[in-house]
């Protein structure tokens, strides 16, 4: 069965190679080109970074501090993918880097190429202590990346319920809807992150956006099973019936969003 949606790409990553779960790993080659430290599975090639965008992913907060001062880069420069430094030493989990940049004032809201920010990629990283920092120091939770996830949808997905708390205590939506009107509620559901869907409901997530969803569906879908976490987050690899128009390919999606939906919304709801 293809997965409905997810945040990952290949089994176990999350986009541009992201593990869900903070790793650390030391330069690397690939293709014979030498890639800088890439922390949680951030594929960077040296001539993508500046320098003090190879101190920040290396999480050398000593040296950060020496290019700031000597004016060799600034606090915001970017990368060739749009990333500042805020964004690799939060990837990464390098909290004195962190420590360093927003104290000097840094941009907390810039956006990769993904358009996602320092915030976003702390959590999707599972960087707690970093995503802590940027809030505290007025990071927007509610922003979204050009899928339409917020930080919240991030850490729904992740079952990370202490980041989740931590977003809605800085005023981050609960009711955010990414581009497939999917709120980190559903994505709960989605992901059958119980804990989650548990916190969620208990503060106050709108139980009638899945009510809504079911409603949509004329059947229960015969298919009880889990999905695996293949794909990107989006729903372009639902299976629809060969040979049919473009049109009705575009229903036949939309009606088995709402029906697998439906079902997983019955099952851990039922549970909550």
């Amino acid at each position: 069965m293809k997965k409905m949606f997810s945040f990952r790409g290949k089994r176990g990553e999350l986009p541009l190679g992201f593990n869900i779960s903070p790793r650390r790993a030391g330069s690397r080659r690939l293709n014979g080109t030498k890639l800088a430290n890439p922390g949680p599975g951030y594929h960077i090639r040296v001539g993508d970074l500046r320098k003090i965008h190879k101190a920040a992913s290396g999480g050398n907060a000593a040296k950060v501090q020496r290019i700031l001062l000597l004016g060799i880069n600034d606090l915001n420069d970017r990368d060739k993918m749009n990333r500042t430094a805020l964004h690799l030493a939060c990837a990464n989990g390098h909290v004195d880097v962190v420590t360093i940049l927003v104290e000097r004032k840094c941009q907390l809201n810039l956006r990769d190429d993904e358009s996602r920010t320092a915030l976003m990629k702390a959590v999707q990283c599972q960087e707690e202590a970093c995503a802590t920092i940027l809030l505290e120091h007025g990071a927007d939770p509610n922003l979204k990346d050009n899928k339409g996830n917020t930080a919240l949808h991030y850490a729904a997905f992740g079952d990370n319920v202490s980041i989740a708390e931590k977003l809605l205590l800085q005023n981050a939506d609960i009711e955010a809807k990414n581009k497939d009107d999917l709120t980190p509620l559903l994505v709960a559901v989605n992901e059958n992150k119980e804990q989650m869907v548990e916190f969620l409901v208990g503060k106050g997530a709108n139980i009638l956006a899945v009510d809504k969803v079911k409603s949509l569906s004329s059947k229960p879908d015969t298919d009880d099973s889990w999905p695996s976490s293949d794909g990107d987050l989006s729903f372009d690899q639902i299976k629809t019936a060969p040979y049919i128009s473009s049109k009705e390919k575009e229903e036949n999606k939309t009606k088995k969003k709402t029906e697998k939906s439906s079902l997983r919304c019955t099952k851990l709801l039922s549970r909550v």
